[in-house]
């Protein structure tokens, strides 16, 4: 699966940069290509390891596409390999592109309001909005916490309830930017905030859910990693763990949860590798914080609905990732919400989603949260997504997308509050 007091938005173009530090990786230059891999998976995969290429969706797969990341200069020798192919250019100049996303509107603490979606903010502000949505809605919010990161932050978390009070009602909890690179997921899981809270005295459908379920959204459940990905490396996926005998750092966390860890094929056993599944389950203190804590939860007062938000590839998906075999027990009733998800999320833009298990939709992944969640917690329900888009933009999506993004996305939850047994 591979983003209070009175807050003054000031209306000039944006000019708040996140502080990158002297180590800072430069993209200048860099090209991404999205390649057809077609049958020839043997090609593909020897060109992106003989030029040692990054991608940006996993190893390729026959029939998909693959998006690659082109440094100058292999650019003619990447071109000459692939002669011939079917390819079109998805950045330019990736650095040019990632100097716009990061181009941030200054946000000053105090109020949370809309033009909050107009820009992708640095980690601090992310947190201050949050206790800015708080501060504003008191009778309804307060500022959560599922546990610390390596580094020592917060993994910082809203909790929405209703006026019988908090934690009395089954709990539906969002989690997003697991991967550092994926911003646009953090923005997501704010506007479902932000919507519930600015509607819940106006609109009695919005009321009406919140009187019925303890919302809990967390933005960022990697924040070494995301902070990584503001301050020197955009691209970054993982969270900041060192591995004993390797010089590459970082475990990804949603390859490290203690189900079907060990299956092979959804995870790589390689310290250097973006989808590192670690050296044993659990061993990432992020995990161990957050299952953990969603233990807890679903003990205290049940789990309805778990949703892990992603970027890129537009899909809606259902356990599970370990196996493209197994089949989850309620899958028929979760295949039913997961199409009604897709028809409502393009109801709104015209945005199209696919859907169904993971392991069949996208790739393989073990050791993933929503299996974890579905099998050993035991939420009533289980999902993730991929946001925008499919491949035109991929990680670094334009900041108007944000909005765009939250409205169908709430569409797609809407419809699973209003349907869900």
């Amino acid at each position: 699966m591979r983003i209070s007091t009175a807050v003054i938005w000031l209306l000039f173009p944006a000019a708040n940069v996140a502080a990158r530090k002297p180590d800072w990786v430069s993209y200048d230059g860099y090209k991404v290509f999205r390649l057809a891999v077609g049958e020839q998976v043997g090609k593909v995969s020897g060109i992106v390891d003989r030029l040692g290429l990054a991608t940006w969706k996993s190893a390729p797969r026959a029939n998909a596409m693959a998006d690659i990341v082109v440094p100058p200069h292999l650019l003619d020798v990447f071109l000459s390999e692939i002669e011939g192919m079917q390819a079109i250019t998805m950045h330019e100049d990736l650095g040019a592109s990632i100097a716009k996303e990061s181009n941030f509107n200054v946000y000053a603490a105090g109020s949370a309001n809309s033009s909050w979606f107009s820009s992708f903010h640095p980690y601090k502000d992310h947190v201050q909005f949050l206790q800015d949505l708080a501060v504003q809605y008191p009778l309804n919010t307060e500022i959560v916490t599922s546990g610390t990161s390596l580094q020592g932050n917060n993994i910082t978390g809203i909790h929405i309830f209703g006026s019988s009070g908090k934690g009395i009602k089954p709990a539906v909890v969002f989690h997003g930017t697991v991967h550092a690179c994926e911003w646009i997921a953090n923005m997501v899981v704010e506007y479902f905030a932000y919507n519930l809270l600015t509607n819940y005295n106006s609109s009695s459908e919005i009321k009406g859910f919140v009187e019925k379920y303890d919302f809990y959204m967390f933005p960022v459940t990697n924040p070494d990693g995301f902070l990584y990905s503001q301050t020197t490396d955009r691209m970054w996926r993982k969270n900041r763990q060192s591995t004993s005998g390797s010089r590459c750092v970082g475990h990804d966390i949603n390859r490290n949860w203690p189900f079907k860890w060990s299956v092979p094929g959804g995870a790589s056993t390689d310290p250097c590798a973006s989808n590192y599944r670690g050296i044993a389950e659990s061993d990432t203190p992020e995990v161990t914080a957050l299952a953990s804590w969603l233990k807890g939860i679903k003990a205290t007062q049940g789990l309805k609905l778990y949703i892990d938000y992603h970027s890129y590839s537009q899909l809606f998906m259902t356990p599970y990732g370990y196996s493209c075999s197994a089949v989850a027990v309620k899958n028929a009733e979760l295949q039913s919400l997961a199409k009604g998800v897709a028809a409502a999320v393009r109801a709104v833009h015209g945005t199209v989603f696919d859907y169904g298990p993971i392991c069949t939709t996208i790739y393989q992944a073990t050791g993933s949260s929503v299996d974890y969640v579905n099998d050993v917690v035991g939420s009533d329900y289980t999902f993730t997504s991929e946001l925008r888009d499919t491949g035109h933009y991929g990680f670094v999506l334009p900041a108007d997308q944000i909005l765009p993004s939250g409205e169908e996305a709430f569409a797609g939850v809407r419809y699973l509050l209003l349907n869900m047994k």
